[in-house]
């Protein structure tokens, strides 16, 4: 991150960061639509390949309108650089499998989104990495157990997603670094505008730029930012794909080459190369005008929400209960005023007296607010994670990722609050 970047506000990042034209160049960042790159000699190309040379080559790797806006994303977090993915599943693939082979081992949060959970608890134990799963309200030395000389990281999501529990970034980062692995941390319900989990001792954030960033729902996408601070080096047996030479580079080994750059350059030239889970150049154009203002629409998702939440809470009538750590009283409350005193989030969860069939009959009833996959965009929407994004879990599971089967997913835009309480309160009253 320049020293510009880091004398600017957020808001300001948010507008003008990863872009900096020269004289006559374009005031927006272009969207580069090609797959590759011209040079004048053959050489030129042969040092670009073995990585002697910084450019472009293939946009399967990198292309100059992905990079600017990964360069955005990596200001706002504050981090040394970052790397766009197709989606947000691919950020946490990524994340895990730069630092991960088979036989290795890492810990993760419960209380995750239900594709996260999945990818961890099925897909990627097929490929020999093992997942233990944690309670992250745990203590310590619980937790703690759960590791082993094989585990190469500790994962956990800022805000988790449905269930809107607030994680302890600090603890997690002590237990993270008191067995020399680092903390991944997921942030994106929060937004680098509510919490910048790196400066809470997280070393790599993921995002799903699907969701608030974009803001629009228009374009699928992820990030990996790195914070440059976890020393790989000092625990260079745990990692040896960053300290000891990568075969396919003719022995370049990242973490001499590269320094503190040595992560996020391995899951570009390795990872990327190998997998191409890359954003086409037009939807990370459209992901950097969602970014621009990501400072103006998240304080009014929180604004929108806590009068939600409030509403809610006083129809003790027909609301069993109501997650949003906004509240006073919320289970999270206090860690939401140390991680995130200026807001958390647009998205409340809740249930109805009834159980599930109640909640699947309200959000029936709902006619402003739309039955959608997707969550965190300017339009309200409502989910039953049960039923949709977390049917493929167990009851048991579903209880260990924190989703009761009455949970209500409820995503509040920026519409007027008032048309969106008058929604709540038709669908509550019928």
């Amino acid at each position: 991150m320049s020293k510009d970047n880091k004398k600017h506000h957020l808001g300001t990042l948010c507008v003008q960061a990863g872009w900096t034209p020269k004289k006559g160049e374009p005031r927006v960042v272009p969207i580069y639509q090609s797959t590759t790159y011209k040079y004048e000699t053959s050489e030129q190309m042969a040092d670009l390949f073995d990585l002697k040379a910084s450019g472009y080559f293939y946009t399967r790797l990198q292309n100059p309108t992905n990079d600017a806006v990964a360069a955005k994303i990596a200001a706002l977090e504050g981090g040394i650089a970052a790397m766009l993915t197709s989606s947000g599943q691919a950020a946490s693939f990524y994340a895990v499998l730069n630092i991960c082979s088979a036989g290795d081992h890492i810990v993760s949060a419960s209380t995750i989104y239900g594709g996260t959970y999945n990818l961890f608890g099925v897909t990627m134990p097929k490929m020999g990495i093992e997942v233990t799963f944690v309670d992250q309200n745990a203590s310590e030395e619980e937790i703690a157990k759960a590791f082993r000389p094989n585990t190469k990281a500790l994962f956990g999501e800022t805000i988790s997603n449905p269930s809107v529990e607030v994680l302890d970034i600090e603890k997690f980062a002590r237990i993270a670094h008191s067995h020399g692995v680092p903390l991944i941390v997921d942030n994106t319900f929060a937004t680098p505008i509510n919490c910048r989990p790196i400066e809470w001792g997280a070393d790599i954030v993921t995002h799903s730029t699907t969701k608030y960033m974009d803001g629009h729902a228009t374009s699928v996408g992820g990030a990996i930012v790195d914070s440059g601070n976890f020393d790989w080096e000092a625990h260079a047996d745990k990692f040896p794909g960053l300290t000891t030479p990568d075969e396919s580079y003719h022995g370049l080994t990242y973490t001499k080459q590269f320094g503190k750059m040595a992560y996020i350059t391995k899951a570009t030239v390795q990872l990327m190369r190998d997998l191409g889970s890359i954003p086409s150049p037009h939807n990370a154009f459209l992901l950097n005008i969602g970014l621009e203002t990501l400072h103006l629409r998240v304080p009014r998702h929180c604004e929108n929400a806590l009068k939600v939440a409030e509403y809610l809470q006083k129809r003790s009538d027909k609301v069993a209960w109501v997650h949003y750590c906004g509240l006073k009283g919320d289970k999270y409350y206090e860690l939401g005023q140390k991680y995130l005193p200026n807001g958390s989030c647009g998205v409340i969860a809740f249930g109805l007296k009834g159980g599930r069939d109640e909640s699947i009959r309200f959000i029936d009833s709902l006619k402003l607010t739309a039955i959608v996959t997707h969550v965190a965009d300017a339009r309200t929407s409502v989910l039953h994670p049960a039923s949709h994004t977390h049917r493929q879990l167990t009851d048991e599971q579903l209880v260990e990722a924190g989703v009761a089967p009455d949970l209500i997913r409820f995503s509040v835009g920026i519409e007027d609050v008032e048309d969106i309480i008058a929604d709540i309160e038709q669908a509550l009253d019928r």
